[in-house]
Parts: structure tokens; sequence; C-alpha cells
């Protein structure tokens, strides 16, 4: 799948887990979500491994030089893989390892990213589970 296909469900994945920002007598109540941007970057990574970082920025919503720290960070502690393939980077998730936080350090990254890609999926197809 190509980065655009990508760029494009993602933003579709964004707006069914996203909270939208909100008019309240002319005062926006600030935009919040209940996955982090790191959450975000693994899903688009997991999408699309050839996925560039303009295009992670700009699906999540971040700059690109924070995609890079945040792809850094994922890479550093082991939950990417980055290899360079020719002037690209290919990456790949390692799905085995645990998930960081005490309430879900029993579920694996796999299990996040099965629910996160395979919801979306049928959302997209017009499929429910």
């Amino acid at each position: 799948m190509g980065s655009a296909a990508t760029f494009i469900r993602y933003q579709q994945f964004m707006k069914y887990f996203s909270s939208y920002m909100e008019q309240d007598s002319q005062q926006a109540v600030p935009r919040w979500d209940f996955l982090t941007n790191h959450a975000h970057v693994l899903v688009c990574v997991a999408r699309d491994p050839g996925i560039r970082l303009r295009d992670i920025a700009a699906a999540v919503g971040i700059t690109e030089r924070a995609a890079h720290r945040i792809l850094s960070e994922l890479v550093d502690e082991g939950y990417v893989v980055r290899e360079r393939q020719g002037r690209r980077n290919r990456y790949q998730v390692k799905t085995k390892l645990p998930l960081r936080h005490p309430l879900a350090e029993e579920r694996e990254v796999g299990d996040l990213l099965e629910v996160l890609i395979s919801s979306t999926t049928s959302k997209l197809a017009g499929t429910r589970h």
C-alpha cells in the first residue's frame, strides 16, 4: 500500500477515533485524544513500513521534527526497527513487545495494533464486528 493511500486511511482513522474541537459560547475546548502521538506514529508505521516522516507528521498532526523524535524513541526502545534501503528508511514494528503502561503491561504492542488497525479497516469497509 502506498504512502498516499496510507495517509488517506490514517486520516479516516483519526476522524473515527479522535475527538474534535468544540465551540461553547465562542470558546473552544482544547482537543484531546485517547491515544498518544507515539501510538499514532506506531499505527502509521505498522500500516506502511515505507512511510516517509513527512507523511507520518501530516497524518498525526505534528511537525516532521516531532515525528522524527517519536520514531527515534520507538527505535531506541526497540519497538521499531529502522532499516535503510537506498535513500529511504523502512520500518518494522516489533509486535511481541509488551505495552509500557502498568495497566496494560500484560498486553503486547501487536494486540493494540490489531485492535486499532482491524477496527479501522472493518469500519472503512462498512462491516461490523
